[in-house]
């Protein structure tokens, strides 16, 4: 006799935001999933197919206990032409974690997918958020390798201000019972409402794991609170021997008119400082389009 399930037997599902054809479109394109060993660490990273690699492949560098999915609705406008990759920084995503986590090992870990993806000779890295302040520290060792830098809703504040920008909360990780309720839960960090909820959503389903005591976030605990006030920043932007652009978000709550006079000072007249309206800290899920076109016309301006 047939076993069929009754109407009664099925899962309860609340229904998915609706999605654009443009991000169906993206997120369709599955990038492979790699990895390479930085100072006895495996790190993870992700790789798009390219049809054909005519220009600079480019690195993707997320922000703070964030993730390469971060990019999977953007990165894969750029692969038919170049070889483009995202990285999974040590401690978050599906890389491995450290017992101690320092900028010199991000910058290391960032030079090694460059090299195992085959982004060279010349890539361009674009970073966001920490993944901005790790491009910034990995172009003050590297900038002559690069075709071109962007340092996206990430700034350098002047001498006077103390302030090295958001810390995690000091709580540990909480658990959930299934990812189902922990996606719920999933909130942008630093938080800030998106009118995208579908890219949330995606980003939500990539930003878990399930471990024995259940499902939780996929970043470590000790990745959270990491400064970089000793970092020299504004004297690795100003002594970029690449290009270099800065995309942020006029309504972004790290943006004060002090941080942004002193950040574009160490820009020069032909870079790119270009202001995202009607956008907040994480401005490609606030404008994914726009973003896109701009990165498209600032890489056509650098002539890669």
């Amino acid at each position: 006799m047939e076993n069929r399930s009754s109407r009664w037997d099925i899962e309860e599902v609340e229904p998915e935001t609706p999605k654009p054809e443009w991000f169906e479109w993206a997120v369709s394109q599955r990038p492979s999933s790699n990895q390479v060993t930085v100072d006895n660490c495996k790190i993870h990273y992700l790789k798009w197919t390219t049809e054909k690699a005519e220009k600079p492949g480019i690195l993707f560098v997320h922000g703070g206990a964030a993730h390469a999915q971060w990019w999977s609705f953007i990165a894969p406008f750029f692969a038919k032409d170049r070889p483009v990759a995202a990285i999974d920084l040590s401690g978050m995503g599906d890389s491995s974690r450290r017992e101690e986590y320092t900028n010199a090992h991000r910058v290391s870990e960032m030079a090694a997918v460059i090299e195992d993806a085959g982004l060279g000779p010349k890539p361009v890295v674009v970073g966001h958020s920490f993944g901005g302040t790790m491009t910034m520290c990995f172009c003050g060792k590297h900038s002559s390798e690069l075709s071109g830098a962007v340092i996206v809703d990430s700034f350098v504040r002047p001498p006077s201000d103390d302030d090295d920008g958001p810390r995690g909360s000091g709580r540990p990780k909480p658990y959930f019972p299934d990812k189902a309720t922990i996606a719920r839960r999933y909130r942008l960090s630093p938080y800030q409402a998106c009118d995208n909820e579908f890219i949330v959503e995606h980003i939500a389903q990539h930003s878990v794991i399930e471990e024995e005591r259940g499902w939780t976030w996929k970043y470590d605990d000790g990745v959270r609170g990491r400064g970089t006030q000793d970092e020299p920043l504004a004297d690795y932007l100003r002594n970029m021997d690449c290009p270099k652009a800065l995309f942020y978000g006029e309504e972004s709550f790290l943006l004060s008119n002090e941080v942004l006079a002193f950040t574009s000072k160490q820009f020069g007249g032909g870079d790119h400082i270009i202001p995202f309206p009607a956008s907040g800290h994480h401005l490609m899920l606030d404008q994914p389009i726009g973003f896109i076109a701009a990165l498209r016309a600032v890489f056509a301006g650098w002539g890669v």
